[in-house]
């Protein structure tokens, strides 16, 4: 299996607009980040997406993408998922139907937003995204990979981390709840929010992510979610030696 970082920006992006900080004008690429998402590729070649966000198109260029066979919802928040319209290319070039996976607020939501997009049967023209949405509330399979949805807190909301494998996918948390901590266990190589140094209400901050990366205990431990606040150069020797800044395009092979 192998995990390419899409993006590893929080909801602004960075280089953020108007700013003149060192990460916003730093030349080295690791320091520009676009919006949050990951990107699984699996043994036989097929892709299982994490999330949409508003950079989906560039990231796919960037990284060559020629396939999507399922979506993963961690929340519908508009930095994860509005780059939804942008699955029409996906769906175009290899004329199927990509299946979407969420808890049940998330679907209903985007059964709401972007009811457009869920189609079928399946149409004759592919001018739109052709979709179909999927609660799940416990494990299930995706793109014939068993994934298990781990329920985190975002502030006052419910949404989910994923695990496939010993891989697990954790952004935009503030708490687990000490029941999500099962599902937790044996994760070898852990993606996990750290939006800045300071406490905020909705997301961990640099000290509670290092708190939980030392009681999930994972092998392998990269940074995602960050705001300009974080620069690469100035925080990765900050870190313990199984910690990492993530950055767009970096891959995890495992």
């Amino acid at each position: 299996m192998q995990v390419t970082l899409l993006g590893v920006g929080s909801s602004a992006g960075t280089p953020a607009v108007g700013c003149r900080c060192d990460t916003c004008t730093s030349t080295d690429t690791r320091n520009k980040r676009t919006r949050c998402s990951s990107m699984v590729t699996l043994d036989d070649g097929r892709v299982i997406l994490i999330d949409t966000s508003p950079d989906l198109r560039q990231q796919a260029l960037r990284e060559k993408m020629n396939r999507v066979d399922a979506v993963l919802y961690t929340h519908t928040h508009a930095d994860h998922l509005h780059g939804i319209d942008d699955l029409r290319a996906f769906c175009q070039v290899n004329r199927c139907q990509i299946p979407l996976y969420s808890y049940p607020e998330a679907i209903s939501h985007i059964q709401e937003k972007f009811g457009y997009t869920l189609r079928d049967p399946i149409p004759q023209y592919w001018d739109l995204p052709v979709l179909a949405a999927n609660i799940v509330e416990g494990p299930f399979e995706a793109a014939g990979q068993m994934v298990i949805p781990i329920p985190i807190m975002h502030g006052k909301i419910r949404i989910y981390a994923y695990r496939i494998g010993n891989f697990v996918y954790m952004t935009d948390v503030s708490e687990i709840p000490e029941s999500s901590y099962a599902l937790l266990q044996g994760v070898d190589v852990l993606l996990i929010d750290c939006l800045r140094e300071k406490p905020h209400p909705t997301h961990v901050c640099l000290e509670q992510t290092l708190g939980l990366i030392e009681r999930i205990g994972a092998k392998r431990n990269v940074l995602i979610h960050m705001t300009h606040e974080l620069e690469y150069h100035a925080l990765q020797p900050r870190l313990p030696a199984n910690v990492v800044v993530g950055y767009d395009g970096l891959q995890l092979h495992f």
